[in-house]
């Protein structure tokens, strides 16, 4: 699977992955997929900054795994949390020297602890924001900022140029029949409710397309309840009318980079707020992003806005005072946060089908001659 250098007035600047014998540096992003995908950008400018080194990156394995795939980075330190970092033996075995002068970029947080486990590892320097209470310097930490925006302007000022246009990933072929619905995030809070995801699930599916239902293995109950209630007001998979499209389960039994073809060749997504939303944006495939306790303006679709549809009522949650778009809920609390609450199904199949009847780029929007199907 190819990386695209991004931008391309920036291409020419993006080093071989060969040939860097110049030291290491170490990145710590120990967080999951969504977050991952938003520091692609960064960590295109961290190879910038220092075409010379190996860069390791500190994440948790499935998703260090398929960056360090992808091109992104040489060599993985699996990452749980804000542990201290067993890394000196993988540097070792990508440089053939010791682990010593390397430089440090804390693409996790804005300190101090995430900043402490990085200066646990004894670099030679440190790329972070400042942080009084850790004793490291470096540019002021903005909590209003897109996330995207965030990372790309602390490795820009280490030297490694990188913008928005960064994110963009080629994708495996050619786009496909399906569309997919993912009815699960990390929290309560940004679930929207299972049985109108089932009722978009239907409304796609009655209208001819082959719906793929995704979810990690601990969301199995949640996307089988959502495929059985929309085969059920469809007549059943025996008893659906001709013309009518398929919902296929598919709820842990794809790997990450599985999913990631899935996403990357669909028509169209359907999501909350989580890491499939930002798949959807790296690889360009039109999406419905429903956002509840986070506003979109600091994870929303970073490129190509006409390609995403974004559902938000935090701007009339809580009443005037949020009329500007401060809503802010909690994105870790157990309860469906009301901002999301407030979107409803007729919405989500107004977006969705706008997006599937609007004009395609011949290249990327289009179905290809080979038709792709996802089966469980």
């Amino acid at each position: 699977m190819a990386v695209t250098a991004g931008a391309t007035e920036l291409a020419p600047d993006l080093p071989g992955l060969a040939g860097q014998d110049e030291g290491t540096v170490l990145v710590l992003r120990a967080l999951g997929l969504g977050d991952a995908l938003t520091a692609v950008p960064a960590l295109r400018g961290v190879r910038r900054a220092w075409p010379g080194r190996r860069v390791l990156l500190a994440a948790p394995a499935e998703v260090g795994g398929w960056l360090r795939d992808l091109g992104l980075v040489d060599g993985v330190v699996p990452t749980r949390g804000l542990e201290p970092l067993v890394w000196a033996q993988e540097a070792r075995t990508l440089t053939g020297a010791d682990a010593v002068g390397h430089v440090a970029v804390n693409l996790h947080g804005s300190g101090p602890e995430s900043h402490r486990v990085l200066l646990g590892t004894a670099p030679e320097r440190v790329v972070a924001f400042a942080s009084g209470d850790a004793g490291v310097d470096g540019p002021d930490w903005d909590p209003d900022e897109h996330e995207v925006d965030r990372w790309c302007r602390l490795v820009t000022a280490a030297g490694g140029a990188c913008s928005r246009e960064d994110l963009r990933l080629d994708p495996p072929g050619s786009r496909g029949r399906h569309v997919v619905v993912h009815p699960g995030a990390a929290s309560g809070a940004r679930r929207w409710p299972a049985d109108r995801f089932a009722a978009v699930a239907r409304d796609l599916a009655a209208a001819g397309h082959d719906v793929v239902v995704t979810g990690g293995p601990d969301e199995s109950d949640l996307c089988a309840r959502v495929v059985a209630d929309a085969d059920a007001a469809l007549g059943g998979p025996a008893g659906a009318p001709d013309g009518t499209g398929s919902v296929t389960d598919t709820a842990g039994t794809l790997d990450l980079p599985a999913l990631a073809d899935v996403v990357a060749t669909a028509r169209l997504v359907v999501c909350g707020d989580t890491g499939v939303a930002h798949l959807a944006t790296a690889y360009g495939t039109p999406s419905v992003v429903l956002f509840g306790p986070t506003p979109p303006a600091t994870w929303g679709p970073a490129v190509d806005p006409e390609r995403h549809a974004v559902l938000w009522h935090g701007d009339t949650e809580q009443g005037p005072a949020h009329a500007a778009g401060g809503y802010r809920g909690d994105p870790h609390a157990a309860d469906l946060d009301p901002a999301l609450g407030r979107i409803t199904v007729a919405e989500v199949v107004a977006a969705a089908r706008s997006l599937l009847a609007g004009p395609q780029d011949p290249a990327e929007m289009r179905a290809g001659d080979e038709v792709r199907r996802v089966e469980s």
